[in-house]
């Protein structure tokens, strides 16, 4: 931030601190004290270089109603976090990890949204002026998946959001990938892209420029 804060919008302290998997942040020790104390120092850095720079963190859905993470963080969380804390960010791939039916989708994005910004934010003392950011979303192509299936996906998701977004007050939406990995592989990462590796563009592609023309304002 010392070299590059007046480059810089927004800043997210720690990747996920609520999946407690080994390559995330939540798998490592005193991470709600650690996101806390990040958040704080880093605005207050922001601050006294007088970037305006947005400080926040992103979390993941969870469904496990034994899950204390909101309410840990909700413990530790002081009146300088709350200061200094500009968004919460939710890294969001419905129908990927677990399938949807498509005719669920739409209320199924509505309630985990809902569900983040009534219950789980409530729990650590985050009030709804707080903004949600969509920080990743997608959904990749492959042998199971097809392309016109991706815009299908992409378009009811964005929409849905676009709907929710003045009463849950999300402002922020970002693609968690433009352009395939690899396009002849058959991971699961390997086709989020609405480009082929090759760069041809999938059907999405074409709906997703459509969205931002109408969408963004």
């Amino acid at each position: 931030m010392r070299d590059e804060g007046a480059r810089l919008a927004s800043l997210q302290i720690c990747e996920e601190p609520n999946a407690n998997l080994p390559v995330l942040d939540g798998s490592m020790p005193n991470v709600h004290q650690a996101l806390v104390q990040g958040v704080i120092a880093a605005k207050e850095e922001a601050r006294a270089r007088g970037h305006d720079l947005a400080v926040g963190f992103n979390v993941v859905p969870t469904f496990n109603p034994a899950d204390t993470f909101w309410n840990d963080l909700g413990a530790v969380a002081d009146d300088r976090f709350h200061q200094a804390l500009d968004y919460v960010g939710l890294d969001f791939f419905p129908d990927v990890f677990r399938p949807i039916p498509a005719e669920q989708l739409a209320a199924a994005v509505e309630a985990v949204l809902t569900g983040l910004r009534t219950a789980d934010l409530a729990k650590a003392g985050i009030g709804g002026g707080v903004p949600i950011r969509v920080c990743e979303h997608g959904w990749p192509t492959g042998p199971e998946r097809g392309e016109e299936r991706q815009a299908e996906v992409i378009e009811e998701v964005i929409r849905t959001l676009d709907k929710l977004r003045g009463d849950l007050n999300i402002t922020g939406y970002s693609l968690f990938g433009l352009r395939d990995a690899n396009s002849a592989g058959e991971g699961l990462y390997d086709r989020f892209g609405l480009l082929r590796d090759d760069y041809t563009p999938k059907p999405a592609f074409s709906t997703y420029s459509k969205l931002i023309a109408e969408l963004t304002h």
